[in-house]
């Protein structure tokens, strides 16, 4: 009788496991996640079919390229501004949409003459469906689903600080080729000029010890 329970333990935990990955999967699908490339002179936008009520959240931030900042634009259906910022390196925008319909936010690199930008950004639309469907009941969870769903959170957390740790990864090492860039050009330069200044020595030098020739010139009478 011990291990058919125990077999039977097994199984239903083999069973929320799975039901916590299909949950995950779907929570996933909510969101949308994109690191793209902009050009210089360059605009892109991207559109999101949200209806009334949904509550959203815009997240970017700029990885590689200039100062790391752009220019980021959020427009309802009928065109108003809900959110418009300059020349930003990293910001967040949480909003409610008042009407059905496609919504549009831009990113534009049209102020930067020859820098591209590598941009990310998440849009997340709505919140995250229930781990369970009767999530919401009067009655307390069992401690297997209080379990799911604290792992359920808790991977929720560790894929946001794993997403925050690889932007600042990839910042951090685009910083460090451009200055490995810009030491490489400038010991160039120094070896340069230090070679010019050498043969400018030892030219010098060699004036102050060459022989001049003195020319003689007899006047006759």
């Amino acid at each position: 009788m011990c291990s058919g329970g125990s077999e039977d333990l097994r199984e239903n935990m083999l069973a929320w496991f799975l039901l916590l990955c299909v949950q995950l999967m779907f929570s996933w699908i909510c969101a949308s996640e994109l690191t793209f490339e902009l050009p210089d002179n360059a605009k892109q936008c991207f559109y999101e079919d949200i209806t009334i009520g949904t509550k959203c959240t815009l997240e970017f931030q700029v990885v590689t390229g200039g100062h790391y900042d752009v220019d980021c634009r959020l427009e309802d259906p009928d065109g108003t501004v809900l959110y418009k910022e300059m020349k930003k390196q990293y910001d967040s925008f949480t909003f409610t949409a008042s009407r059905n319909g496609t919504f549009k936010f831009c990113f534009s690199n049209e102020f930067s003459t020859f820098t591209h930008k590598t941009v990310y950004f998440d849009f997340q639309v709505g919140d995250d469906p229930p781990l369970f469907p009767n999530e919401n009941r009067v009655t307390a969870l069992t401690q297997m689903e209080s379990a799911c769903v604290s792992i359920h959170e808790a991977l929720k957390s560790v894929i946001d600080y794993q997403t925050h740790f690889r932007l600042r990864e990839a910042q951090g090492r685009s910083r460090a080729e451009d200055l490995n860039t810009r030491v490489a050009f400038w010991s160039i330069g120094e070896a340069f000029i230090l070679l010019v200044v050498s043969i400018s020595q030892v030219l010098l030098l060699r004036s102050f010890f060459s022989d001049k020739k003195t020319t003689t010139t007899r006047v006759g009478s």
